[in-house]
């Protein structure tokens, strides 16, 4: 398995390619640190069970949702890519396909590095997903406007790549806008949903988003994550309404 080096001096921020003597060699931040074994146990465990009894209850929405894709626009059902997990190790995302077939992730580099220098986004610096995006198709528009296309990531968290709540799953161009103390966020697994999807979603800036990331790696308990469960859907439905 792929893994990238998510350490603060990782060769493609700005810091590593400073000139001066060489730092020394750092682990990654998912080493750092150990948890408790119960801890990590019980979330394993409540992964485990949430993933399997939602991805039975979703089972008809999944199959109305894939033939809505199938005869909206020709290609795959599911959109896979690479993203970057704990510990910096690469696995492959599912989703749910919500743009053309032929679609590339040009676009969404472009604007997430003018984003990230504040180039682009609301007045406020507001982070902000790309609006009239010709990639997306119509049915893609209305199950991203409620969320529906990460479902499929349920599958992830069965394989164990992925958590129910976490930080966002990074994509690996991404890395080289982050700061050295954001690479914390690789400590624990990417999730489908997290702090940052119920403190604003799109209204956050880069940067911040990825500090509440951080923070939740840092308060991370069962009674925290299952608050930001609960938060969620009224979170994706402020979110439409907004």
């Amino acid at each position: 398995m792929d893994r990238l080096d998510c350490s603060p001096q990782a060769p493609n921020s700005p810091r590593a390619n400073a000139s001066g003597p060489p730092s020394p060699p750092q682990p990654p931040l998912a080493v750092q640190g150990p948890r408790k074994w119960s801890r990590e146990a019980a979330k394993r465990t409540t992964d485990l069970v949430l993933a399997a009894v939602m991805l039975i209850c979703l089972a008809p929405f999944f199959v109305l949702t894939a033939l809505a894709i199938r005869l909206d626009s020709p290609g795959p059902v599911l959109f896979r890519q690479r993203r970057v997990g704990r510990g910096g190790r690469e696995f492959t995302m599912l989703k749910f396909r919500s743009m053309s077939a032929h679609a590339t992730s040009e676009p969404h580099h472009r604007y997430v590095t003018e984003l990230a220098h504040g180039a682009v986004g609301a007045p406020n610096g507001d982070l902000r997903k790309l609006t009239h995006d010709p990639r997306v198709t119509r049915v893609g528009a209305l199950i991203r406007k409620a969320s529906i296309d990460e479902w499929p990531q349920l599958f992830n968290v069965l394989a164990g790549q992925m958590s129910i709540v976490g930080p966002r799953p990074a994509v690996h161009y991404e890395l080289a806008l982050y700061r050295p103390e954001h690479r914390e966020r690789f400590a624990v697994r990417p999730g489908i949903t997290g702090l940052w999807q119920v403190s604003g979603r799109n209204r956050l800036g880069f940067n911040e988003m990825l500090d509440l990331d951080v923070e939740y790696v840092r308060r991370q308990t069962f009674l925290f994550d299952l608050w930001l469960i609960l938060r969620t859907p009224l979170a994706v439905l402020r979110a439409n309404t907004a």
